[in-house]
């Protein structure tokens, strides 16, 4: 397996940090170069539509900012 395959398929976790800013990162977008770039939710927002053109996935994990009951 390579290291792009491992990244892109690691879950994101709060040592993953957003490259805009330097909040937890919640959206992986894997780059047509080779490379990534991590986003907190906001910026992910902000360059989707740009990121759709540079990037062959995007990966959005952003789900786990919504807060579920305690059971």
């Amino acid at each position: 397996m390579t290291e792009q395959m491992i990244l892109e398929t690691t879950p994101l976790n709060a040592v993953d940090r957003c490259d805009r800013c330097g909040a937890q990162a919640y959206v992986r977008a894997v780059l047509l170069s080779g490379g990534e770039l991590l986003f907190c939710g906001h910026h992910a927002k902000e360059y989707a539509e740009k990121l759709k053109v540079v990037a062959a996935k995007i990966i959005d994990e952003s789900e786990k900012l919504v807060e579920t009951p305690a059971n």
